[in-house]
């Protein structure tokens, strides 16, 4: 499978094609949550609406009232609700104080709150793209009630 933000992390450390995303994630957090946030499509397809994604909470509302034109492309459509997740998860990571990217076994990418709870980001940006159901922003607030906001 050809993703490309590991893609480019592969590339900025000398090409290592055995380092999984876990390792990565373990070595280079930062690095790896940067490359997560890319979400280029979606923020290609954003742009094209006027819409600016700036990595806030508000900027998940924003998305949610799009009309979802990525319907009608079937081809696209899975690769824009994963960057969807991806780009929840990065609003999460860099706004909700102790939440942190996690890696699964299977090589999932999800985040991880201070309380220990991990969403599965990836499948909430897949359902909303699909379904538009649950909303981003009704996700983030959902994972971001309850965190302890030092």
């Amino acid at each position: 499978m050809n993703i490309p933000f590991l893609d480019n992390w592969r590339k900025r450390h000398d090409g290592t094609r055995g380092v999984g995303l876990a390792a990565a994630v373990a070595a280079d957090p930062e690095g790896v949550a940067e490359l997560l946030a890319e979400c280029e499509l979606l923020r290609v397809r954003a742009g094209q609406r006027g819409l600016e994604l700036d990595d806030s909470p508000t900027s998940l509302a924003a998305l949610d009232q799009l009309p979802p034109r990525w319907r009608d492309d079937p081809e696209e459509l899975p690769w824009l609700g994963n960057d969807a997740g991806l780009y929840l998860g990065t609003v999460l990571v860099r706004n909700v104080p102790g939440a942190v990217w996690n890696i699964w076994p299977s090589g999932q990418p999800v985040v991880r709150l201070a309380s220990g709870r991990e969403i599965d980001v990836v499948e909430a940006g897949l359902d909303w793209a699909i379904a538009g159901s649950p909303e981003l922003s009704q996700v983030y607030s959902e994972s971001a009630e309850g965190q302890n906001f030092h």
